[in-house]
């Protein structure tokens, strides 16, 4: 994980730390796929969780893991400068690393400890510390996968030898260490404040590998408001000249920060993700950063996860029905995506084939399913803003489909609002509708009206659309022609 900074920042007319980190991230020197220039990228990261500590073979304790005394250099008695041990160096760094925490940190904690954790790199460092499943599982989604099932079976009582598990072949066992360390801090900006540019990119690299999101989260906001040291920049430059960042590592990168927000754990550090990843992508907005598969397949594992729980919450199993608004979130911000990159006419030919979500969205309970209708509210804008080009037989076939769900949650969505223009929603649906034959403008129109006249607090009011199909009906049953500007004036009135 060797990473370079960026310059620091002194007026108005540069550009800004996060536009310089984005040029970094476009230039793929933040991706764990990518090796450093001229240098040869270690394996990737493997956990070995044994099953039982039976199976261990312990590392015999070498005085490298101990605390090293680094020799004292005094140039008043013309001393030759002594030789520094790289690698002693790098031990001490550790040694202090695990020996510092607060006194309420459990980190390194060999008393409430459960896991044994080893981490070792290919030139031949090995350190051993003392974990937390409880706090390694809920911080991250590798540990959380890698664990459960390792551990499913393991019961730790206090007095039992503590579970064993090791990572091989890090980069940088010092990063690693310090990532986990975070993950028992409260406060992690504060502490990556403590570092520069360059240790925060690399614990960055380790975030994103191992699923910690609130860290990536961290990582982002402090890169994006730090300055950068000049050196840090300089190499940067050089490594962005050499197109050292190729299209598929790029690819890979912002393909694993969009899977960090659509599976983070921690909702309100993923709120945040989601605004901030956008924003990257925007200013990578090249087609060839994210291919339109990779985007699709996205949705796709979205929209079979929101039909498994849809179908288990219509059979009255509620076990984890949290996850159809997770779900739905995930698409209605995927949406987004494909939208600013105009790429979304599949999505909406998708939305509007999903029949059997439809057939049962009123068996599922309004406070849960309403976000699957904010997905619905979206298509609307976007066709009624132009954003969505398709032809007028799948328009029809979408409001076949979602319309009386959407209106069975309109009254929900407005209530919890969670940043839903209405009004937007309701010009996109009446712009929809107008799109459309006559014929089909009318069926729509009719049932909405009787809709409204009993339920006008919990239906969108698309009055005006109804208004627009009125004139445009009448006119053309009285043989009479569409006045050219008609979008553009209004009526007067026939007493005037």
């Amino acid at each position: 994980m060797d990473f370079t900074g960026g310059k620091t920042l002194s007026n108005s007319h540069s550009p800004s730390s996060f536009t310089k980190f984005n040029s970094a991230f476009t230039a793929g020197l933040l991706n764990p796929m990518s090796p450093p220039p001229n240098k040869t990228r270690s394996s990737p990261v493997v956990c070995e969780l044994i099953a039982s500590s039976s199976d261990i073979h312990p590392r015999t304790q070498t005085k490298n893991q101990a605390l090293i005394q680094m020799p004292i250099f005094d140039p008043r008695q013309n001393q030759t400068p002594p030789v520094i041990d790289k690698r002693a160096l790098t031990m001490q760094q550790i040694s202090d690393l695990l020996s510092t925490r607060s006194p309420r940190n459990k980190f390194n904690d060999p008393v409430t400890s459960d896991i044994k954790l080893t981490l070792s790199s290919k030139d031949g460092i090995s350190v051993s510390m003392n974990v937390h499943k409880q706090i390694l599982v809920a911080q991250s989604r590798f540990f959380e996968v890698k664990l459960s099932d390792k551990l499913a079976k393991y019961q730790w009582n206090g007095s039992a030898e503590a579970y064993m598990a090791e990572i091989t072949d890090c980069d940088d066992v010092e990063v690693y260490i310090e990532t986990l360390r975070l993950m028992y801090c409260k406060y992690l900006r504060k502490e990556l404040m403590r570092n520069g540019i360059s240790k925060n990119l690399k614990i960055l690299q380790v975030a994103v590998a191992i699923g910690f999101d609130a860290g990536v989260l961290s990582c982002f906001e402090h890169l994006e408001a730090a300055p950068w040291a000049e050196d840090d920049e300089e190499k940067i430059s050089v490594k962005v000249t050499n197109g050292t960042g190729e299209v598929g590592d790029n690819e890979q990168v912002l393909l694993k920060l969009l899977h960090v927000v659509l599976e983070g754990k921690d909702e309100k550090a993923r709120r945040e993700m989601k605004g901030l990843v956008l924003k990257m992508i925007r200013e990578n907005s090249s087609p060839n950063d994210l291919r339109k598969e990779s985007l699709y397949s996205a949705c796709d594992g979205c929209l079979e996860l929101l039909q498994h729980h849809f179908l288990r919450a219509a059979s009255s199993d509620l076990q984890d029905v949290s996850q159809i608004a997770r779900q739905a979130d995930n698409l209605h911000w995927m949406l987004e995506i494909l939208i600013d990159r105009r790429i979304a006419e599949d999505f909406l030919k998708s939305w509007a084939s999903q029949s059997e979500l439809s057939d049962i969205h009123s068996k599922v309970p309004a406070v849960h399913r309403h976000g699957v209708s904010r997905v619905t509210a979206r298509l609307f804008v976007g066709m009624g803003k132009g954003q969505l080009l398709v032809p007028k037989e799948v328009r029809y076939m979408l409001l076949q489909t979602w319309l009386v769900p959407f209106y069975k949650d309109f009254g929900w969505m407005r209530k919890v609002s969670n940043g839903l223009d209405t009004h937007l929603v309701e010009d996109g649906l009446s712009n929809t509708i107008l799109t459309l034959p006559l014929a089909w403008q009318r069926e729509i129109l009719l049932a909405w009206f009787y809709r409204f006249l009993n339920s006008s607090e919990n239906c969108p009011n698309i009055q005006r659309g109804f208004e627009v199909w009125w004139r445009r009906a009448f006119w053309q049953r009285n043989g009479e022609q569409l006045p050219t500007q008609l979008h553009l004036t209004t009526p007067t009135n026939a007493n005037s």
